[in-house]
């Protein structure tokens, strides 16, 4: 059986106690301080990041005014808009309107409580980790909802629906995915999944599970090809357009802060988190999380928005039935192969994977060019 003991500490890593820096109310405040930090200050590097790497695929400078190289352009950008007046409509539902901003933004810090930036450097290692982020990420989207709803704005309504039916549709191939790893590892603790990743990556291990997972994650985020709840051209602004000020910056920092938290659990899941040699493990974590970020911006810059009908179909008719599949290949090697074979695995999957989607990409036909009813 493929199952790692996700409780053997390889490497001499010094852990970090769960009390630690000392007594359970240093460490809550300790982390809680840090969690936000890390995600305000993430987020803004990925703003400069995505608008510099965005110029320079686009043939354009980006941001060089403020500071050097336009550093600090996020940073003037946030409180320009911080001072901005705060304009509703005369017709909204206001008790709704306001609360929004606020579902929608804590249900995304609290996510990081269980991301571990080091071995045991968490708020919580939950024995459920796995569990707690699922369920928990899925809060943001009643805040979405509850916006586009009390804007009393047909495009606003119609831009929280389109979320609405992403995050129902991907879900099911985001859990199976993930599924397949919690197989691997026999733990749904954050920490012991990356324990388990001693010597091999699970994105060799689970291909297939890694591109599923990619590809679903950016629907249920909205980001480029599936960025449907902004698309411009269509809806306005999505289901923001009637948000303004301070409650306008909570719903931005909802959209990066779900893109930074997606690079986390690619890191955590399929690229082994924190491990890396010399340079110390938050450091590793960071580098990998951008590094996924910028893959994540590339596909920005260049592949076309897709249509609804296209997003559904991809879903319900590719995503869902190769993650299906993975989970039961999955299942059987964990079953017949030996432990500490890892290295077999690697050759199969990939051949899988390939053929896969090259037998299901020929067999399905995802409405492109017409429009499916």
């Amino acid at each position: 059986m493929v199952i790692v003991n996700p409780n053997v500490n390889l490497g001499n890593l010094p852990t970090l106690s769960p009390d630690w820096p000392g007594g359970f109310w240093w460490h809550w405040l300790l982390f809680t301080v840090i969690i936000i930090a890390v995600v305000i200050v993430m987020i803004m590097v990925n703003v400069y990041i995505a608008r510099r790497q965005v110029g320079r695929m686009q043939s354009r400078v980006g941001p060089n005014r403020t500071g050097p190289f336009g550093i600090f352009q996020p940073l003037a950008d946030a409180l320009k808009v911080l001072l901005k007046e705060g304009i509703e409509p005369a017709s909204i539902d206001r008790l709704i309107y306001w609360l929004a901003p606020v579902v929608a933004v804590v249900p995304v810090l609290l996510i990081f409580a269980v991301i571990p930036f080091t071995d045991g450097g968490m708020l919580a290692d939950l024995n459920i980790g796995i569990l707690y982020v699922v369920a928990i990420s899925s809060i943001s989207t009643v805040g979405t909802f509850m916006a586009g709803w009390a804007s009393n704005n047909k495009f606003s309504l119609i831009s929280a629906m389109r979320v609405i039916a992403a995050i129902v549709s991907y879900e099911m191939p985001v859990v199976l995915s993930i599924a397949s790893v919690l197989l691997l590892v026999g733990s749904l603790s954050m920490n012991d999944i990356v324990l388990a990743q001693q010597d091999i990556p699970f994105i060799l291990l689970q291909p297939l599970g890694f591109v599923i997972f990619f590809i679903a994650g950016l629907a249920e985020i909205s980001r480029s090809p599936f960025d449907l709840l902004e698309a411009d051209s269509e809806i306005v602004a999505g289901f923001f357009t009637e948000y303004s000020g301070i409650k306008f910056v909570l719903f931005y920092l909802v959209e990066y802060g779900e893109a930074f938290f997606f690079s986390c659990l690619i890191t955590t899941l399929f690229l082994g988190g924190w491990r890396g040699p010399a340079l110390p493990e938050w450091l590793w974590f960071i580098v990998k999380a951008v590094l996924v970020w910028f893959v994540i911006v590339w596909l920005w810059a260049t592949l076309p928005r897709v249509r609804i009908d296209q997003l559904m179909a991809l879903a319900w008719k590719f995503l869902l039935p190769l993650a299906l599949i993975n989970l039961i290949i999955t299942a059987i090697q964990v079953l017949a192969l030996p432990e500490g074979s890892w290295w077999v695995m690697i050759p199969v999957n990939f051949a899988v994977t390939a053929v896969l989607i090259l037998l299901w990409s020929k067999l399905f036909k995802l409405g492109w060019g017409r429009v499916e009813v």
